[in-house]
């Protein structure tokens, strides 16, 4: 079997695959409680098991939690793991930028999107949010914005009269208290930030797109965006797979 894992700020996707290619297992971890007892604990369906994993490939965001998960299977399943920037990826998809400046999480999206064919804006709604833009074979870059619930943490931790509180979907544009005033700023504002950047990649790329919503918050927003959508909370690890294939 072999392992592949993408490694975010908030959360960390551990899946197990057969050779075959079916999916044996997928775990999510809290990244920042990620240690040597921790990892133990949560993927001790692996040593259970005494199974020989033959590859592991991570996208990793966070330097220190791969290297402790690096570390871990390394010690006990003796094999090597490749960080997705360790390996040839331009054999999947152009990259026209830097790569090491570029999020491995959003280059696995571009790839797990990727056809060859059309053009696509994925939308990640996580810790950032982020527009990344496929055109065919080519990943031309992108944009990243402050993602929307580390954006209200921070306001309701520096504002005294706004209580913490969820972001939930908002049918009405005008709020009647302070909380229901904040989320509809942050339910519509976001709905326009992401609208507008979309219609301005648009029109300076002179391309129509596929828009692929992914992340966390994704379902809140994705039938309140006029442009047509669909989501895929899952086109990391899809990504990670056409990846591992590298190897």
């Amino acid at each position: 079997m072999y392992v592949i894992g993408d490694i975010g700020n908030t959360e960390t996707k551990i899946c197990v695959y057969s050779t075959h290619n079916k999916i044996i297992k997928k775990i999510i971890l809290k990244s920042t409680l990620i240690n040597n007892n921790y990892l133990k604990k949560n993927l001790f369906f692996i040593f259970r098991k005494k199974t020989i994993v033959k590859k592991v490939i991570l996208s990793s965001v966070v330097p220190k939690v791969f290297k402790l998960l690096k570390f871990f299977l390394i010690k006990n399943f003796k094999v090597k793991v490749f960080e997705i920037k360790e390996l040839d990826i331009n054999k999947l998809i152009k990259i026209s930028v830097n790569r090491k400046q570029i999020g491995s999480d959003r280059l696995c999206n571009a790839i797990g999107v990727n056809d060859n064919k059309n053009n696509y804006i994925i939308i990640d709604f996580g810790t950032a949010t982020t527009f990344d833009v496929v055109i065919k074979n080519k990943y031309l870059g992108g944009i990243i914005a402050p993602g929307v619930l580390l954006s209200l943490n921070t306001l309701t931790s520096k504002a005294s009269l706004i209580p913490p509180l969820k972001l939930k979907k908002v049918k009405n544009i005008l709020g009647k208290s302070t909380v229901s005033a904040v989320r509809s700023g942050f339910y519509w504002g976001y709905i326009g930030l992401v609208e507008n950047i979309i219609e301005k990649i648009s029109k300076h790329t002179k391309k129509k797109y596929k828009l692929i919503l992914t992340g966390g918050y994704s379902h809140l927003f994705f039938k309140s965006i006029k442009h047509k959508t669909t989501i895929d909370k899952d086109i990391t690890i899809k990504g990670l797979l056409k990846i591992s294939n590298l190897l």
